[in-house]
């Protein structure tokens, strides 16, 4: 497949990394000659420097043969004039970031004028996952599968835990709980695990099942959280603008406190029910004045990593019950575990996630399964996905038992007409089931690839 990005940025140079690493083809474009001698030497890319809205540059880039065109630059505008143009040279289909919330609201209008395939809106995406969390609040982190009727929940084992020192076999056998752990990071090792595996206080553990599956999971280990009514908000970008809308819809009392005076103007124009303080939230004196110590929840969301996680550490010593802190550059993640902030947010990887699922779904189109949801869990070591099984193959109609399937990947939950099964050995995959999978291996793009 070949594939061209407009815009080596963040997202743009995140997706020709995962892009490159899956032996795709891959051509990138933008105007920093720096940026594209760093790319060539550090990625397997092809790079054209120049404006992504020149129809001869995106020749060069060889977009009228391209499969696929990813606008991914720093303003909407450019996305979504580089998509018109590339689709009327011939690309085959095409994707704009769209960030501004008025262009977003009205996509339906031009989006079949622009030819545009699909939109994304990270800060919008980025803003569900948050709201996610914070609904269910003794996860650090959720993914849902399935249209939502799976959820794969992070969550860390606690000091008196009693899953400390309890192996799956003897869990399962315990809380008799339609559940399945799937992936655990302890330290520095990631482990896909079997029956036998002993867990630990400390692991981060990922755990496969419906909703309500994983509350009654919860309450039973004692791991459950009270349910989040107050929520401060440091930042009030567009993540803290579509968050704070999502949670007042849900009945949620929202404070943000905003640096910038205009802002904080067309804030309380936006959300009328929310509190607005002009102010700057590094200032711990002003978090104590604004209630810190009373929060159910804290969401740091300003544009710099470094003060997101020193206003963080600070709502920690303050015993707020959830942390959750936007940290998008990757070098800064190891040291946000070090601290022990549980839940980490990246509107980079939540934008990288939602395009290569739609990468994976193109490339196997013809497939027998087809891949229709793609997330990396744990700092990107192991890859989720969901496949449907569109039609019958040689490992359909097969007790799982039979099959042998590859170490280190793992069938996690099987959806079969809204029934969610927690797959033993005599479980079969079956044309129309959704199927979540958890790999160590990256790029899957066929459920047969999992098989020996």
């Amino acid at each position: 497949m070949n594939i061209v990005i407009i815009g080596d940025g963040k997202v743009g140079h995140k997706l020709a990394k995962q892009l490159s690493d899956e032996k795709y083809n891959v051509a990138l474009i933008d105007q920093s000659e720096r940026k594209m001698r760093d790319a060539v030497n550090e990625l397997d890319v092809s790079c054209v420097v120049g404006d992504g809205a020149n129809a001869q540059v995106q020749k060069e880039a060889d977009v009228p043969g391209a499969d696929l065109v990813i606008a991914c630059a720093s303003t909407d505008e450019l996305n979504m004039l580089c998509c018109l143009l590339a689709k009327r040279l011939g690309a085959k289909q095409t994707i704009a970031r769209v960030r501004n919330p008025v262009y977003f609201q009205q996509m339906h209008l031009f989006k079949e004028d622009l030819k545009l395939s699909m939109a994304v809106n990270p800060e919008l995406v980025l803003a569900g996952e948050i709201s996610r969390v914070l609904i269910f609040p003794s996860a650090a982190k959720i993914e849902t599968f399935a249209k939502g009727r799976v959820e794969l929940v992070e969550v860390t084992i606690g000091e008196q835990s009693p899953m400390d020192g309890i192996s799956l076999m003897e869990l399962y056998r315990k809380y008799q709980i339609k559940m399945l752990i799937c992936a655990v990071q302890r330290g520095s090792d990631v482990y896909i695990p079997d029956g036998s595996f002993v867990t630990r206080r400390g692991d981060k553990i990922n755990i496969a099942a419906s909703h309500k599956e994983i509350e009654k999971f919860f309450k039973f280990v004692g791991a459950k959280r009270n349910k989040v009514r107050t929520v401060l908000i440091c930042g009030g970008g567009r993540v803290a603008y579509y968050l704070s809308r999502q949670l007042l819809t849900l009945g949620m009392q929202v404070k943000i406190i905003e640096q910038s005076k205009e802002r904080c103007m067309e804030l309380c124009e936006l959300l009328p029910k929310a509190t607005i303080i002009h102010g700057n939230a590094t200032d711990h004196e002003l978090l104590e004045e604004e209630g810190i110590g009373n929060a159910d929840a804290f969401v740091s969301l300003t544009g710099i990593d470094e003060e997101n996680i020193i206003m963080s550490m600070y709502a920690k010593t303050k015993n707020v019950s959830k942390i959750i802190t936007k940290v998008n550059e990757d070098a800064l993640q190891h040291l946000v575990d070090e601290l022990g902030i549980e839940s980490t947010v990246s509107a980079k990887n939540v934008t990288t996630n939602v395009i290569m699922s739609y990468v994976r779904a193109m490339k196997n189109s013809m497939g027998s399964a087809n891949v229709e949801t793609v997330y990396q869990l744990i700092n990107g070591r192991i890859e989720a996905l969901e496949f449907l099984i569109r039609e019958a193959t040689n490992y359909t109609g097969i007790p799982l038992k039979d099959l042998t399937i590859k170490e280190n990947h793992l069938v996690a939950c099987i959806v079969r007409k809204r029934q969610i099964i927690i797959p033993g050995g005599n479980d079969t995959l079956e044309v129309g089931d959704s199927v979540l999978v958890v790999s160590m291996s990256q790029g899957l793009e066929d459920l047969k690839e999992i098989l020996r």
